[in-house]
């Protein structure tokens, strides 16, 4: 508990102040996101990124809100691990998660995606949940309780692979703290299907578009050097 203790001392400011910008930063440009395609009506070209076969045999499980719903905490307080592994790599975690996050963006303008929770019987199945009024509010915080735009990439998967990769493999921080970024972000990538939130292709695109950011951020800052 005293190293603990003495780690959360040791946090620069930055690192707690980057938390609570980072949240910001991916919700504001979640919802400029689709406020601007339905505004330019690029909403109208909205599909659904559906695979039956995987997406019908992925069942509902309520329980799975409290894991949705703690991606918030997780989200605000991973900059501040990242904060300990040094500014180098504290910079390239900051360039590459707001590049992903204006991937996302675009997408959410150029490429709209949609789910009909009532064909998904989410809707159905959190009305059985003891957890239905924590479900319903999340359904109707983006969108309402029978559709949901914007879904790809998913970004409770994309924020939360950005705080993984940001503390992958960083000597800094313990190997139980970095089993429990790798852990939870896997939970809370499971969330967003579990509920019926979003589509499986949703969380691929999580993944790759930070992915793929990360490693070309640190790519151009190995170049540079």
């Amino acid at each position: 508990m005293k190293k603990f203790i003495e780690k959360v001392k040791s946090v620069p400011l930055y690192g707690w102040i980057a938390g609570v910008v980072f949240l910001l930063s991916e919700y504001s440009l979640y919802l400029f996101g689709t406020w601007i395609a339905k505004v330019t009506g690029t909403i109208n070209w909205a599909v659904t990124p559906k695979i039956p076969f995987i997406d019908n045999n992925i069942p509902y499980v309520g329980a799975f809100i409290l894991v949705y719903v703690f991606a918030y905490v997780f989200w605000t307080l991973q900059p501040a691990a990242i904060s300990l592994t040094g500014k180098k790599n504290f910079t390239d975690f900051a360039i590459a998660s707001l590049a992903s996050f204006f991937v996302g963006f675009l997408i959410f303008i150029f490429m709209p995606t949609v789910i009909n929770r009532g064909a998904e019987h989410a809707y159905e199945n959190a009305q059985k949940s003891i957890f239905r009024g924590l479900i319903l509010f999340i359904y109707n915080s983006d969108g309402n309780e029978s559709t949901a735009y914007n879904l790809f990439p998913s970004f409770h998967c994309l924020v939360s692979m950005c705080c993984y990769l940001g503390v992958r493999k960083r000597p800094e921080l313990s190997k139980g703290f970095r089993a429990y970024s790798l852990v939870m972000t896997i939970l809370i990538c499971m969330s967003t299907v579990l509920l019926k939130q979003h589509y499986f292709l949703d969380i691929v695109s999580g993944i790759l578009i930070p992915t793929v950011c990360f490693a070309v951020v640190r790519k151009i800052r190995k170049v540079a050097q």
